[in-house]
């Protein structure tokens, strides 16, 4: 019995793993090239999962058009914060452009609680919280598949779009050297708010994800704030396949540990193990930034 607990606690850490990943995604991606830690990145994740309900429930009737729909304009939204907010400010250091997200923290919560109140909201997914593989050591729930697959193309799409392409070599361009990069023609404040176009891009996703899996409040964003950190850390603060890493790491630790410990130790284990590996490797698993 107790085999099959595990082996059905390792299955299903891999599996969240795929979500915690796109959970970070977005703020590795930030750190990578602006050096900014953003502290409205989970804020931005529930606003787009507000967003995605309100246009399914109001507006489109199918799931799929919905989030694209979301996308544009959290696309939009990541544009127009860089380019009218962030921008204006990250020259002056990095503590202006924390504070600014600080302050778009603050504002979201409480907008999105202005319109939705504090009650719970979820994203109806009836036909995906079945399980689709039944064994007698294991079963593995539509949802968690679903995530752990979207995860995994989006960070891979993200890695491609960044190494293979003519807009990724003007993103590594900035994030290695700014000066550089501008001499060479590289509108550097263009970069950053295309790249935060990406992000709220990813966090739209990554917000589809968590309505379909858990409740979410308005509130909610802090707390997948915390496990973005959690992710990031571990694959590596600016590494795209880390952030997969990361996510995969941080979800086995969990679910194992509460498996074994009992779920009263699933936080805390996780985050005990990111001490222990920043103890032993302090850039992350595949970090590769070097101390100024």
């Amino acid at each position: 019995m107790l085999t099959n607990v595990l082996i059905q606690s390792l299955i299903n850490g891999i599996l969240l793993g795929g979500l915690y990943a796109i959970v970070g995604l977005g703020m590795s991606l930030i750190f990578g090239i602006m050096r900014m830690t953003n502290i409205a990145h989970g804020d931005f994740m529930i606003m787009g999962t507000f967003i995605c309900m309100v246009i399914a429930r109001q507006y489109i009737d199918n799931m799929i058009l919905a989030l694209l729909a979301t996308l544009v304009i959290m696309a939009v939204l990541g544009f127009l914060i860089q380019n009218f907010l962030v921008n204006r400010v990250i020259d002056k250091g990095s503590e202006p452009a924390l504070l600014v997200t600080f302050g778009l923290s603050i504002l979201i919560q409480n907008v999105l609680f202005l319109f939705f109140g504090a009650d719970p909201q979820t994203i109806s997914a009836a036909a995906l919280r079945a399980n689709i593989v039944n064994t007698q050591w294991f079963s593995i729930s539509g949802t968690f598949l679903l995530n752990f697959v979207v995860a995994v193309v989006v960070v891979l799409a993200v890695n491609i779009i960044i190494k293979k392409t003519s807009f990724g070599r003007a993103i590594r361009a900035t994030s290695d050297n700014v000066a550089a990069a501008e001499l060479m023609g590289v509108n550097t404040k263009r970069i950053y708010a295309y790249t935060m176009c990406l992000t709220l891009i990813t966090a739209g996703i990554a917000g589809l994800l968590i309505g379909q899996t858990y409740a979410f409040y308005t509130y909610t964003g802090t707390q997948w704030l915390i496990i973005a950190f959690g992710v990031v850390v571990i694959g590596g603060m600016g590494s795209i396949m880390g952030t997969l890493l990361g996510g995969v790491v941080l979800g086995l630790a969990q679910l194992v540990s509460s498996a074994i410990f009992g779920t009263a130790y699933q936080i805390l284990s996780g985050y005990a193990v990111m001490l222990i590996i920043l103890a032993v490797r302090p850039r992350g698993l595949l970090g590769n930034m070097t101390r100024k």
